[in-house]
């Protein structure tokens, strides 16, 4: 699951997490700083630059990607030990990473979370008060680009009401599941 920073990836997940137990998240390692809200292990794994290019290095990683110059990447170990266990584990990751596991033919359903439009994005951005002005406008000239990457995924799913997103979201698990 992808789609621009801001269009409410985190929020749809924690609501379709809700009675669903077996859905679980994956938890991404990053180089960017905590934010206030982020506890270790939980919202990420934080990591050292040097940390995480050794992890490169090892073949730690699903997919990784540099993102308004931070590292973010998917463990590997950590998928695949919640997998083993029966679990459906959604990856929240940014588009680059999502094309990388495609192009790799990684298995999956791939899933592209949209805004209704730019502005409702920017407004968003805005709304969380954890990025300046130019912040905002570099993740917003990102999410341009994002946009146009949606015919790379399997399911587009336009976030309006968080709660439809992600009963959409679960119709579109429980479909592919059945196949």
């Amino acid at each position: 699951m992808s789609g621009p920073s801001g269009v409410g990836k985190g929020t749809v997940l924690n609501k379709l997490r809700e009675g669903n137990p077996n859905i679980v998240p994956s938890i991404s390692a990053t180089t960017r700083p905590p934010r206030v809200e982020d506890t270790e292990g939980v919202t990420y794994f934080f990591k050292t630059v040097p940390e995480f290019l050794k992890m490169i290095d090892e073949g730690k990683f699903m997919e990784w990607a540099e993102f308004s110059e931070n590292y973010y990447g998917t463990p590997l170990e950590y998928v695949e030990s919640n997998l083993n266990a029966g679990r459906d584990v959604l990856l929240e990751i940014d588009v680059q990473g999502a094309l990388k596991l495609r192009d790799s033919n990684t298995e999956g359903v791939y899933i592209f979370i949209a805004p209704e439009n730019l502005d409702v994005l920017r407004e968003r951005l805005s709304g969380r008060g954890t990025e300046d002005t130019e912040e905002i406008e570099r993740r917003v000239k990102a999410a341009e680009w994002e946009l146009t990457q949606m015919n790379n995924y399997d399911y587009i799913v336009i976030n309006r009401v968080v709660e439809d997103a992600a009963r959409e979201i679960k119709n579109i698990i429980d479909e592919n599941k059945a196949k």
